[in-house]
């Protein structure tokens, strides 16, 4: 086993490598100055569209429960478990490169969600589907269907194998455990010299089970969720984080200079600044995008569903998820690490770091911190598998040209996925779901940059028709 993880590290950092950081990086820039900065400069008509739906526009679902959708499948371990992650291997300047990286994704975000609306598919009976597989085969001809069936190809296993299922339920498995039985002294059985407790046990069948009520419903029915529950528990997350700085307010200066300094290397030796500033690039980048998604292509999937007819106005919705995701949730994670001291406890690992940050920064008994966090990471988590699950289908439905009994089938091995889900090491499943990430990545970067140009002129397109007052709005 440690022989594997072995491999998957070295695949892991050729693939997260210095190249595709600049791609990432490259493609956020570039649409950023297409775009003219529309990102900052529509912030708040983007947060507007947001909670106001369009009226008359064709979707299987609203802009709202699109965004919903999307922001179930970002928000969830990877603000949780992913940001402590990047903090304690790449160091505090890891959360510096992760906001950068979602500043430069927003723009990333917002051609995604376009381009979903401009090329999606509409059939008769109403099904849609839409997403990177469409805008490179329709936007960049289909001599391209090659690029398009690899987004797909890893995009069905990214939420198969990956990021949609293994990480998540891992991650629930984990806080549940720590607050139920932290001490590991209720085993239910052994694996070689690995224990799993009774509450590994309890979480992978109840989870599994709540997952295949929502899942068989399809978009509707998992929209329907997520637009209850996503809100709720990131406005709860948020208002805890709030609590532990106001608590630690004191520190936030230090933390906030250690995390510039790291972020350029200035607390390394001369000789290992640059490869310091590559890590924390590395895994703040890396992390940040496993976290919202910018680039990935995942969320112009939920944007396709969308009920609207103004593929500009969708993209600013969609947008909204990276600053959500990021920007807010992602930020108020690494601070409360920093505040707490939990980015230094190298002994622990996963969830129990930010665990640590939440049983010693707010001012409670410390069970109350592993209980608010246990159902934050739970809630989180398991509407990330419900989005992932209709990302996962939609891809697949695209490599085998919409038989739908292939899909069905799938639907039922993603739930045995979660399922087994608990019983991998965390080391493993996170290092191979953000291999599959990068893979996903590199197809849907390259339609972004050479449909940039229409990303341009549908957006000057809008304002221009806002300007005259030829809006369908």
């Amino acid at each position: 086993m440690e022989r594997i993880g072995e491999i998957l590290t070295a695949i892991n950092d050729v693939v997260w490598g210095v190249p595709l950081i600049v791609l990432l990086m490259g493609t956020g820039l570039i649409l950023t100055a297409r775009v003219k900065v529309l990102q900052f400069r529509h912030l708040g008509r983007a947060l507007k569209y947001m909670m106001k739906n369009e009226e008359g526009g064709e979707g299987e679902v609203s802009s709202f429960g699109a965004l919903c959708t999307a922001l179930a499948a970002t928000i969830g371990t990877g603000n949780i478990v992913g940001v402590a992650g990047a903090v304690t291997v790449g160091g505090p300047g890891a959360l510096f490169w992760m906001v950068v990286a979602a500043c430069l994704g927003m723009a990333t975000k917002y051609a995604e969600g376009l381009l979903a609306i401009k090329y999606r598919k509409i059939e008769s009976d109403g099904h849609i589907l839409g997403g990177p597989f469409y805008y490179i085969e329709n936007g960049m001809g289909r001599r391209w269907r090659w690029l398009a069936k690899m987004f797909a190809f890893f995009g069905t296993f990214a939420g198969l194998l990956g990021i949609g299922t293994m990480t998540q339920v891992n991650g629930i498995a984990g806080a549940v455990k720590t607050v139920f039985d932290p001490k590991g002294e209720h085993i239910a059985f052994s694996i070689g010299k690995i224990d799993y407790s009774w509450a590994t046990v309890i979480v992978a069948v109840v989870v599994t089970i709540g997952v295949a009520l929502v899942v068989i419903g399809g978009i509707q029915r998992i929209a329907s969720v997520t637009m209850v529950v996503v809100p709720f528990m990131a406005v709860m997350y948020v208002l805890v984080c709030i609590i532990i700085l106001v608590y630690h307010a004191a520190a936030i200066p230090a933390a906030v200079v250690e995390i510039v300094r790291s972020a350029f290397g200035l607390d390394a030796a001369v000789g290992g600044a640059v490869g310091a500033v590559i890590l924390a690039m590395q895994k703040g980048v890396g992390r940040g995008i496993f976290s919202n998604e910018a680039g990935l292509g995942s969320a112009p999937i939920a944007a396709a569903a969308a009920q609207t007819h103004e593929p500009v106005r969708q993209g600013l919705v969609t947008m909204t998820g990276t600053f959500i995701d990021t920007i807010i949730i992602c930020t108020m994670t690494g601070l409360t690490l920093m505040v707490t001291g939990a980015y230094q406890m190298f002994e622990l690992e996963g969830v129990d770091i930010t665990s640590y940050a939440f049983q010693n920064g707010l001012p409670w008994n410390p069970a109350v911190g592993s209980l608010i966090l246990m159902l934050a990471l739970a809630f989180f988590a398991f509407t990330t598998i419900l989005g992932w699950d209709y990302y996962s289908e939609k891809c697949l439905e695209y490599l085998v040209n919409g038989r739908m009994g292939a899909v069905k089938v799938f639907r039922w091995v993603y739930i045995l996925a979660v399922l087994i889900g608990p019983f991998l090491t965390v080391s493993a499943v996170w290092t191979f779901a953000e291999i599959l990430n990068g893979l996903m990545a590199l197809p849907n970067l390259i339609a972004l940059i050479a449909l940039s140009g229409v990303v341009a002129a549908e957006t000057k397109s809008y304002f221009d028709r806002e300007r005259e007052g030829k809006l369908r709005e």
